[in-house]
């Protein structure tokens, strides 16, 4: 089944299954009304080509003129004045709107666990109906058997005296509440387990719903919003989604049904005493938490935006990680990631504030209300009107509901949260692209002749108005022609394939095939009918069977073999251990550059499309492939339209039209030899700059391998070598997943390339169980010491929070024993009482603010230097630790964000809640022990029952935290591949393809959630139910010691009240459980990274610094395999040196060890055997950091960060502040200070994520400049020129030239003509040196490095 097929069954399963996702109406503006639906019917194809199948609607589109040009530029210039992170117009959303995506289904369960939340909730006031009868059973018992017998009272009936004894009375509904303990045992298993799988069932649809939001945005969006920030909005924002509306809501409404139904019962025995509690109540209450509410979104919406912010930068430096470690950039990297998350910790600290503030003012106003209601209420009772136990009805309905709506405020405010993350998620989801790639609107030719048309069209980049791209492009591209445009770099060409693949629509004019506007053709079909080869080609982290098949999803393994003989591939593919099954890495890292263009190429050519277009789709080939390759390229081009961009002159001469590009327009255009007799022509220049001949010389038969008679013995011994380092380090992955294998000792010369091929075998319950050793509470501790302080006053209060309740108790038991006193008495007690209700109430107050604002600023700062601290060590690993596809940079960045924010649950104001919790039940257990330990007893035997229901919870809520967060990081690791290289999925059209795949991930993770709802709701009821059998039991003990007058009865309610009160605080603490196991396994994993210590420490201060030394750099015997990969060898003995000033240039064909060769300088990694020397100084025993700061990389793909083109130079000496007139030199010796220059913003031009902005050859030259800011010793050029077209390359080359003197260089180059002034020339052939010399004696050897130049056909 093809993935188009496979994306519409999935659809129709998740829309089916799930019960749909409400349609929306979508208008299509890229798409015209016009003559569209008479051609409608003829030309539409099968609705499973398609992305979303959503019915979308067509929008009336103005014509294009010139007024459009400057709407378009408008509009443009509001989008580029955004900031870099997601600014999306915030809406508020409501409550109903949380629950957007539920189906019929889910609103069903919404609706059931709605009705038994409320059931539940009013539960508890039933209960106190009971207590209020037994209540008056125990002052007519106590009565009875001496306690109060000679007490004059009130003289009032109660519903018990007159027909049943006390004792009857009191057995009576101690068999109620059992029976009601059975009942909410049901409930409570029902919409605990109904809340979670409605929620799971909505959070399943919203992940898969955000992601197609993503996947069908348009190029110009990804412009202006990041990669990290979505991929942490999709983590973070979409988890405190579903805090927010599952079980948590259920409690919500099942506090405030407990409220409501205590306000009623109290309304019911005396609405003047009701009336005083609530007047009082919520003229200061409503206020403050309405206020609270609004401020608490505020600010939690603030801090999520800064963590994006911070994700963001940990995205973009952890995929640029090579670039990071070479220019020694990790400690200014973990500096500006800290900033990013200032804010975030600023917002998070206010927020916890707030709150305890919010939390202190409910207790202050509880207390007093009481102290007024208790003095109101004697005066009700004194006159007569109120029964004792319609008083304590009273009083405690209105206690339990002002309790319960105490105890739904932090489920409140994670609900707020929940409205507040969903408003910037719903954004997103409903945000409609101009350039629709899952609309069916459109034209679907069902013939496609491939005449391409320009006219008069004007282009700016969305996120950079003020630069004009294309200035009045007019070009006509016939059926079958070939068109090759050229031009320095910068001059739209990129641009010009960009719009013919309708990533974005020109401001004015038109782009047309076949006569229809672009516009008018719909998007999918477009792009499936073009084959693009890009400057720098992406591969996925998958196989490469898989990777040429994303050019056509249903391509046979046959036709993608064919495909890859095309490009060249097949030989080197077939030579790895796992043939076309071998995985490539994270962006294809594991591979050549020349490898992966050979790949990207193949899957070009196995779509057999209509249209080819190739940019630059040879530049980082080697002189052996590229003449194979550009003969495939030539042979495939026939019969189609081919657009394509080209540095190398060489490979375009034969194309039917060239275009010379100038300033956004065509300068000039023809065949090769009518340009070509133009001398003053621009094409005459550019050739001339690369003095290119055209005849080709006949390419010589390859020269068959050599034969090694020492291979056996040597490879046997480096095997033994890479075991026994692997022993001793800690492995990137278990023995259990390494292949040694025997068989693979004879090895082609393609073999040189080392690929992952680690089992994806998630972690087993034993790895999760090592892991939680490196746990440490008092490590935790020791890491939040700063806030020592904070943290003792914080604890100090909490205790104090917990103490009150328990003295409230005393004060409840003994306003009792009032109503048995003399009328004359009653009324001094009870003021006694009031003052003392209104003194807990100040105490109360003062902790929680004191209490909660304190550890808020513990739990805050720890949350902020736990991320620090796991991305500083992160960033301290070696090169092989991100060569683990475990450690992925969408993973590390999922796991940065989830943990840290977890552990602060150990400390922050969760760790409050467990203090207060333990020293409520504590100081409950002392009192009721003091005043009857037979009854505290029988109530503490019921403890472990709830205590065993707390610590199952607490292991089921641990084994899914590990099943979740395994599953996010496999989840965050597809959501970052696909943005980051959304270009080339958008190109590939394999939004369907990465769609199922991410659904496949959630799948798993979404299972087991409905699993664990059962298990859930099976836990929470045990611990729901069990508190009454516990009061059916104390009652009926209770009752029989005032009988036997082994209790006066006050001490019943006292003893009775303190455990009620302090189960309160186990259930407190029982429900913060979960969140403290999750802290646990967080903090292991954390601790676990900072443990690591690589076999290369960057951070070391350790190692030898030569205050003088000879930039003179060797390699002795040298061995080398990946630790991914230790049965593929690399280098085989590689012997070579290069002297002070000298330059060595390596050459060879892709993947003989050329690349590696650099890495081992640079220290990415340790040869296996043989050393690498500097000054004669072995490197293994030098400062890293120091010695990485001798040398200056320019690597064949540069890597630039989303700053300013400024920064992004200075970036190449992170050891000290770079003035600005250095920045301008060096952009000057790279020959970029003239287009920076003419950029409207000059040096603080912001370049782009991936500096997407500038063109390859700009980002080269960038690169060059960075690399020479730092004036290093050492010169390391990874095809340094590669990118540069000829009227660039000749400057930068003599720009090189320059910067060699005096320094050591090493030289990798495919294009000969650039290193035959080199010292020392280097033939790499299978691992080893084959030829060394200096270009004439190589050329008069006429052995390889002669057919390799010839074959280039290059003159001096």
């Amino acid at each position: 089944m093809t993935d188009k097929v496979l994306w519409k069954e999935t659809h129709k399963m998740t829309v089916t299954e799930d019960d749909s996702i409400p349609n929306e109406e979508i208008t299509d503006p890229g798409s015209r009304q016009e003559d569209l639906t008479e051609q409608k019917s003829d030309t539409q194809i099968e609705n499973g080509d398609t992305l979303f199948h959503e019915n979308n609607e067509q929008a009336d589109t103005a014509a294009i003129d010139e007024e459009a040009i400057e709407l378009k530029t408008e509009h443009h210039e509001e989008t580029a004045n955004k900031e870099d992170s997601i600014q999306v117009k915030t809406r508020n959303v409501t409550s109903l709107q949380l629950f957007r995506f539920a189906g019929p289904f889910e609103v069903l369960l919404l609706i059931f666990a709605f009705i038994l939340a409320i059931t539940q909730g009013v539960s508890l006031p039933l209960v106190l109906f009971f207590f209020g009868r037994v209540t008056d059973a125990f002052i007519d018992q106590g009565k009875n058997y001496g306690s109060a017998t000679n007490l004059t009272v009130p003289m009032m009936t109660t519903p018990n005296t007159p027909t049943t004894s006390p004792t009857d009375t009191i057995t009576e509904y101690s068999i109620y509440y059992a029976i009601l303990g059975v009942i909410i045992m049901i409930i409570a298993y029902l919409q605990n387990m109904l809340w979670n799988t409605a929620a799971e069932r909505q959070i399943h649809k919203i992940r898969l719903q955000f992601f197609r939001a993503i996947l069908r945005q348009e190029i110009a969006w990804f412009d202006t919003h990041k990669a990290g920030e979505l991929t942490s909005r999709s983590s973070d924002d979409i988890d405190k989604i579903r805090a927010g509306f599952g079980d948590k809501l259920g409690l919500i409404l099942q506090y405030l049904g407990t409220c409501c139904g205590g306000i009623a019962l109290g309304f019911s025995k005396s609405w003047k005493l009701t009336l005083v509690i609530l007047c009082v109540a919520f003229l200061i209450m409503l206020p403050s938490i309405a206020i609270g509410a609004r401020l608490i979104r505020k600010m939690t919406t603030s801090a999520l935006d800064a963590y994006a912010k911070a994700g963001a930068v940990a995205e973009e430096v952890l995929s640029s990680i090579r670039t990071v470690t070479a220019f020694g950039g990790e400690h200014k990297e973990v500096e500006r990631y800290t900033e990013n998350l200032y804010g975030a910790k600023k917002e998070s600290i206010k927020k916890d504030t707030l709150q305890a503030i919010l939390i202190g003012i409910f207790y202050f106003n509880f207390y007093g209300t009481y102290a007024l209601a208790f003095w109101y209420g004697s005066t009700l009772y004194l006159s007569g009107e109120l029964s004792p136990g319609d008083i304590i009805v009273t009083f405690l309905g209105i206690l339990f509901g002002a309790f319960s709506l105490g105890q739904a405020t932090p489920y409140i405010t994670d609900f707020i949260t929940a409205r507040g993350a969903a408003s910037t998620i719903w954004e997103i989801i409903d945000q409609i692209p101009d350039i629709d790639n899952s609309s069916e609107l459109g034209l679907k030719p069902e013939t496609l002749t491939g005449d391409i048309s320009f006219t008069n069209v004007h282009f700016c980049y969305p996120s950079r108005p003020e630069v004009k791209v294309l200035n009045g492009l007019t070009l006509e591209v016939k059926q079958g022609q070939t068109i090759a445009l050229v031009g320095s770099s910068g001059c739209g060409k990129s641009t010009t394939v960009q719009l013919v693949q309708r990533f974005y629509d020109p401001l004015s004019g038109s782009v047309k095939l076949d006569g229809n506007d672009l516009r008018d053709i719909n998007v999918r079909w477009l792009r499936e009918n073009i084959g693009v080869v890009s400057q720098e080609p992406v591969l996925f982290a998958t196989t490469i069977a898989e990777n040429i098949r994303y050019g056509r999803v249903d391509a046979t393994d046959e036709e993608i073999k064919a495909a890859a003989k095309e490009a060249n591939a097949h030989d080197f593919i077939s030579a790895l251990p796992d043939g076309y099954e071998t995985l490539v890495g994270d962006r294809g890292a594991q591979l050549s550059g020349g490898q992966k263009q050979r790949v990207a190429i193949a899957r070009a050519l196995v779509r057999n499309p209509k249209i080819l277009l190739l940019d630059e789709a040879t530049s980082a080939l080697d002189t052996e492939s590229e003449a194979t390759v550009q003969a495939a390229l030539d042979k495939v081009q026939a019969g189609r339209t081919t657009i394509v961009i080209a540095h190398r002159l060489s490979t375009i001469q034969n194309a039917d039209v060239i275009c010379s590009f100038k300033d956004g327009n065509i300068f000039e255009k023809g065949s090769h030899e009518v340009l070509m007799q133009d001398k003053n022509g621009l094409y005459f220049g550019l050739v001339q700059l690369q003095s290119r001949k055209e005849e080709k010389t006949e390419e010589e038969a390859e020269v068959k391998e050599e034969e090694y008679e020492d291979e056996d013995e040597e490879e046997n011994e480096e095997k033994g070598s890479v075991e026994a380092q692997n022993a001793e380090k800690e492995p990137l992955s278990s023995s259990r997943n390494r292949k040694i294998s025997g068989s693979s000792d004879k090895q082609t010369p393609e073999l040189n390339r080392v690929v992952s091929t680690v089992s994806d075998t998630p972690e087993t319950q034993e790895d999760e169980e090592d892991v939680l050793k490196n746990y440490s509470f008092t490590r935790v501790m020791k890491m939040n010491s700063p806030e020592l302080l904070y943290m003792i006053i914080g604890v100090i209060c909490s205790a104090f929070n917990g103490g009150v309740q328990p003295a409230f108790s005393i004060i409840f038991s003994r306003i009792l024993g009032t109503f048995a006193l003399p009328l004359e008495q009653v009324k001094s007690q009870v003021v006694l009482y009031c003052l003392l209700l209104f003194g807990i109430g100040v105490i109360a107050l003062i902790s929680n603010t004191l209490g909660g604002a304190s550890l808020g600023k513990s739990g805050g700062e720890l949350t902020l230097r736990v991320r620090r601290i796991a991305f500083k060590a992160m960033l301290r690993q070696d090169i092989a630790y991100f060569d683990d596809h475990k450690n992925s940079s969408g993973a590390l960045t999922t796991r940065l964000s989830t943990e840290a924010s977890l552990i602060s649950g150990v400390t922050g104001s969760q760790f409050g809640f467990i203090v207060q919790a333990f020293s409520n039940i504590g100081v409950a257990i002392i009192i009721a022990f003091i005043f009857g330990w037979q009854l505290t007893l029988l109530v503490l035997a019921f403890l472990p029952l709830i205590a065993f229901s707390g610590l199952m919870q607490m292991k089921q809520q641990r084994s899914f935290a590990a099943q979740q967060q395994s599953s996010k990081e496999s989840i965050g690791k597809i959501v970052t591949e696909t943005i980051v290289n959304i270009r080339t999925v958008a190109n590939l059209t394999v939004e369907p393809t990465f769609y199922n795949q991410y659904l496949e991930f959630l799948n798993k993770p979404y299972k087991n959630s409905l699993k664990d709802a059962h298990l859930s709701g099976i836990t929470y009821a045990v611990s729901q139910s069990v508190i009454f059998f516990c009061y059916a039991a104390s009652f009926r003990l209770g009752g029989w010691l005032v009988e036997n007058d082994k209790m006066e009865f006050q001490n019943i309610f006292l003893v009775f009240s303190a455990i009620v009160f302090g189960g309160f605080g186990l259930g407190r603490a029982m429900a913060s459980a979960p969140d403290y196991s999750k802290a646990k396994t967080a903090a292991a994993h954390v601790f676990q990274l900072v443990d690591r210590e690589p076999p290369i420490d960057s951070y070391s201060d350790k190692g030898v610094q030569l205050e003088h030394f000879s930039p003179e750099i060797s390699f002795d015997k040298v061995r080398y395999r990946y630790p991914t990969r230790p049965d593929v060898p690399v280098l085989r003995g590689l012997t070579v040196s290069v002297k002070p000033g000298e330059t060595l240039a390596l050459v060879g064909s892709s993947g003989c060890g050329k690349s590696t060769s650099v890495s081992l300088i640079e220290r990415f990694y340790n040869p296996m055997s043989g050393q690498v020397s500097l000054d004669n100084h072995e490197i293994k025993i030098l400062n890293v950091g120091w010695f990485r700061s001798q040398i200056g990389l320019v690597s064949q793909e540069p890597i630039l960060f989303d700053r300013t083109v400024a920064d992004n130079i200075a970036y190449g000496d992170n050891s000290r502040k770079v003035s600005m007139e250095e920045v301008i030199d060096a952009a000057k010796k790279a020959n970029i200070h003239d287009f920076i220059a003419s950029l409207p913003e000059g040096y603080e031009t912001r370049v782009g994520d991936k500096g997407t902005q500038l063109s390859g050859g700009q980002k080269q030259r960038v690169a060059i400049a960075r690399a020479l800011v730092r004036n290093p010793k050492i010169l390391l050029l990874d095809e340094a020129t590669s990118a540069l077209d000829s009227e660039s390359e000749r400057v930068v080359q003599e720009a090189l030239d320059e910067a060699k003197k005096g320094r050591t260089c090493i030289t990798i180059a495919h294009r000969l003509s650039t290193i035959h002034d080199a010292e020392k020339i280097a033939v790499i052939r299978h691992g080893k040196v084959a030829e060394l010399g200096k270009h004439e004696e190589l050329m008069q050897l006429k052995g390889q490095y002669y057919r390799l130049y010839t074959a280039q056909d290059l003159q001096n």
